[in-house]
């Protein structure tokens, strides 16, 4: 049996009939890994004491006929900005090379009460600042579609490692694309959640307007299940929200008019849900410099649900065109206050001076690299005095008119598709010193963010070069039932 092929229900199936143990599990994933990620590189750190704990843990439930929860027993990763207690949290920086996390995470504490088996720390851009895993300050990722190829970042290293069959499903963070971009470049399903629908407690900052948790998953069925183990108010995050409620979806003409689940977001047979369904397509969204290939495979994915039932209707986002600088001004801006932190004196590299100022200058100049440096730099800028009405200021104003558009589109329509991506995953070093060119690899991705909704990347076809390419579905704020529904339609 191809235990690494089995989905989160076959698995949990699979547990409860004794097919196969969870350490058994367990074991052949870090074989794998063993195997595989000489080649790939999506890990930083393998936990296998912990996962082989773990994996105990859920066989001793399972011995004693316990119920075990969905999650329970199945190996899973997380990206290394997101602490596990006792384990390195790098973020990927020579600054943390030797931090150890002294709590979890919400999101790691509630996979790890589901009975998760974690295996390791996935690889990502240093402080999750990129587009294709190449900035880790240990190694960059390769995409396990084709390995001269970047697998896209920040959240390249738990994309790769769910593409490679390294881990059933991972976690990652999106603060501008970062799970939804690599997703798409690696053929896997990514969803950003709404911006509160996850707790970011525990998750290293990078943009604290912009940042959100969220899973990676080869179906989008686990995705779900992964989303909904993570969900949920925390009172150490205030501005996390209450999922566990009930309420209608608006528009009740549309045949997705049913309550929110307490437990479970799935929407039954979603191919017979799909009438009546409005579909917004953006024309901002289809421009020039989009690659052939991709805006080919977005068309016929669009096609496909079309002639199942749903209306597809062209909208205007007009302000898209603003969304990417003002995003590069705010994320910036963030990143200048909350990597202040790294400074040598509490924790992290410290490099011993004669002064002061000595400490500041040599740890942050030796443990932070050039990728943080530039943004630490743009953002300070843009904050100090003279230029923050000019460029900070004006980019919160611009983030407001992009919600604006948003609202009024949703009036219209249930769902927005757009690419994920302009291009199918690109060369190892095609874009690494040209930080415009990387830049643009988040133009469709960025506005989401700024306005806080939920998003999945989910595969709909390969480019002629075989590279996969993913469409973004992108729903209400709290409406992932519906994004997920649609999603499921093209498995």
């Amino acid at each position: 049996m191809e235990l690494e092929k089995l989905t989160i229900k076959e698995i949990h199936q699979g547990l409860m009939k004794k097919e196969f143990s969870a350490l058994e599990l367990a074991k052949r994933f870090l074989d794998i890994i063993g195997r595989k990620d000489k080649d790939i590189s999506a890990y930083l750190t393998i936990t296998d004491d912990l996962a082989v704990s773990q994996a105990k843990e859920a066989d001793e439930m399972i011995s004693k006929n316990q119920e075990i929860p969905l999650l329970a027993g199945v190996p899973m990763a997380v990206k290394d900005n997101i602490l596990i207690e006792g384990v390195k949290t790098t973020c990927a920086s020579k600054i943390l090379e030797q931090y150890i996390a002294p709590y979890d995470a919400t999101a790691v504490n509630k996979i790890k009460k589901e009975g998760a088996v974690i295996l390791g720390r996935t690889n990502l851009d240093e402080f999750a600042m990129g587009a294709s895993t190449e900035n880790s300050a240990f190694f960059p990722t390769k995409n396990p579609a084709d390995l001269s190829r970047v697998p896209g970042g920040s959240s390249g290293g738990s994309a790769a490692a769910v593409a490679a069959g390294m881990a059933v499903w991972a976690l990652g963070s999106d603060t501008g694309g970062s799970i939804r971009q690599p997703a798409s470049f690696c053929g896997v399903v990514g969803l950003k959640p709404t911006y509160g629908a996850v707790s970011r407690y525990g998750l290293v900052a990078f943009a604290s307007s912009l940042d959100q948790i969220g899973p990676i998953a080869r179906t989008v069925d686990d995705a779900e299940i992964a989303f909904n183990a993570i969900r949920g108010k925390d009172e150490r995050d205030m501005t996390s929200v209450e999922l566990n409620f009930k309420s209608q979806i608006p528009n009740s003409k549309s045949r997705f008019h049913r309550e929110y689940s307490t437990r479970s977001a799935q929407i039954p047979n979603p191919k017979s849900q799909i009438k009546n369904l409005v579909i917004g397509v953006p024309k901002e969204y289809f421009v020039k410099g989009i690659d052939s290939d991709v805006e080919k495979t977005i068309r016929n994915a669009i096609k496909k649900i079309e002639e199942l039932g749903a209306k597809i209707t062209e909208i205007t986002l007009p302000h898209t065109e603003y969304a990417l600088p003002a995003y590069y001004l705010i994320a910036t801006s963030e990143v200048s206050a909350n990597l202040a932190r790294y400074d040598g004196i509490k924790y992290g590299l410290s490099k011993q001076e004669k002064n002061l100022l000595g400490v500041y200058l040599e740890s942050r100049g030796k443990g932070l690299g050039v990728e943080v440096k530039r943004r630490i730099m743009l953002g300070t800028y843009a904050l100090s005095a003279g230029y923050y009405d000019t460029y900070y200021l004006k980019a919160q104003k611009v983030r407001t008119l992009l919600k604006k558009d948003f609202d009024e589109a949703f009036l219209k329509v249930d769902a927005i598709f757009t690419p994920v991506s302009p291009t199918a995953a690109f060369k190892i070093g095609e874009k690494i010193t040209d930080p415009l060119s990387m830049y643009l690899s988040d133009i469709f991705t960025v506005s989401v963010n700024l306005v806080g909704l939920p998003a999945v990347s989910v595969p709909v076809g390969l480019s002629a070069g075989g590279l996969p390419v993913g469409l973004q579905i992108i729903g209400k704020p709290f409406e992932e039932n519906k994004i997920l529904g649609i999603a499921k339609i093209y498995e």
